[in-house]
């Protein structure tokens, strides 16, 4: 199939390799100059805008954006002149589910099609395969079948109908908005993955402080057993050593492991840990639905909090105790 990029970030640049190398023709846009070039030395059709970009595809038009959320509407309104009847936009970013039903409207006004896909893989993705969760109508799901299949895993076929693709690596989830909700929760969950190895590992790291010297003071709840905890503990070997036959195995496993060994003290990160909107909005639907999520929502925090988020709230807590019983904060 032909299709155009629109957006040649980290993914989206891997996914026109992953299709050239399937035998897709790819057109290529994006900002930076330098990116459309890299692409077109690699046998992609370079495209200087967008309106360039639609000229160089064939109808029925297939245009696949990889590109923020935030930036969505403004490229599907520079889009929608340029296209016709039975064309698709294909949206790959990590848009709200809300927003793809009003996206869809608004196209399907002028006969364009709108197909929502949440895409994981990240960098890795161009040799691994990339997951993706489709939503939109059956039909056009259907019609951009070679791409999926090209881009996903891969894998045999299996499974009942409709679900005989989900071993292959991809799933038409249902009708518009479907496949960003999936993902939306998918990321949601990823978010308590990752937590719970960061918790647990630094259970681990601070195993050994029965062997540090003791603070008596008013301020210092004391180590009721110090003997206890005299343990120092390798965590790059202990990574490592779960990724094979542990319950606990898991690609993320994996990469923490990589990065215990390249860097055991992980110096390289300041630990302020970014949300792109996924986990927020896992947690509204949650709260729209009246069901519990207490751990993502406790991952989710946890991230605010790593950017400064509870610097105010925890003055707050010693303006009290201080209050109270003149509880002096430690230096």
């Amino acid at each position: 199939m032909q299709m155009g990029m629109v957006g040649l970030g980290r993914m989206g640049a891997n996914m026109v390799r992953r299709l050239m190398r399937g035998g897709h023709a790819c057109v290529a846009y994006d900002r930076s100059a330098e990116a459309v070039s890299a692409l077109g030395r690699e046998g992609a059709t370079g495209a200087g805008s967008l309106a360039d970009l639609a000229k160089r595809l064939a109808p029925p038009r297939v245009v696949w954006m990889m590109v923020p959320a935030a930036v969505v509407d403004d490229v599907i309104a520079e889009l929608m002149p340029l296209l016709g009847n039975d064309d698709t936009i294909v949206d790959g970013g990590n848009s709200h589910h809300a927003d793809d039903l009003a996206r869809a409207a608004r196209l399907a006004a002028r006969g364009i099609q709108y197909v929502d896909v949440g895409v994981s893989g990240g960098v890795w993705g161009l040799d691994r395969g990339f997951c993706l969760m489709i939503g939109g109508a059956a039909p056009v799901v259907a019609r951009l079948a070679p791409l999926f299949d090209t881009l996903a895993p891969g894998g045999a076929a299996g499974g009942p109908a409709p679900h005989a693709t989900a071993s292959r690596g991809y799933l038409h989830c249902g009708p518009t908005g479907a496949g960003h909700f999936v993902k939306m929760v998918h990321n949601g969950i990823e978010y308590g993955l990752m937590a719970a190895y960061a918790e647990g590992l630094n259970v681990l790291r601070h195993a050994g402080a029965g062997a540090a010297a003791g603070t008596s003071d008013a301020e210092t709840a004391p180590l009721r057993d110090p003997g206890r905890y005299r343990y120092d503990f390798d965590l790059a070997a202990i990574t490592e050593v779960w990724r094979h036959g542990s319950v606990v195995s898991s690609w993320l496993l994996d990469l923490t492991a990589a990065a215990f060994a390249k860097d055991p003290a992980l110096s390289t990160f300041a630990g302020q840990v970014s949300d792109s909107g996924e986990g927020r909005w896992t947690l509204q639907a949650a709260n729209d639905l009246g069901v519990p999520a207490h751990v993502l929502a406790a991952a989710l925090f946890e991230r605010f909090a790593s950017r400064g988020g509870h610097d105010f709230q925890n003055r707050v807590l010693s303006a009290m105790r201080f209050g109270f019983g003149g509880h002096l904060e430690k230096r």
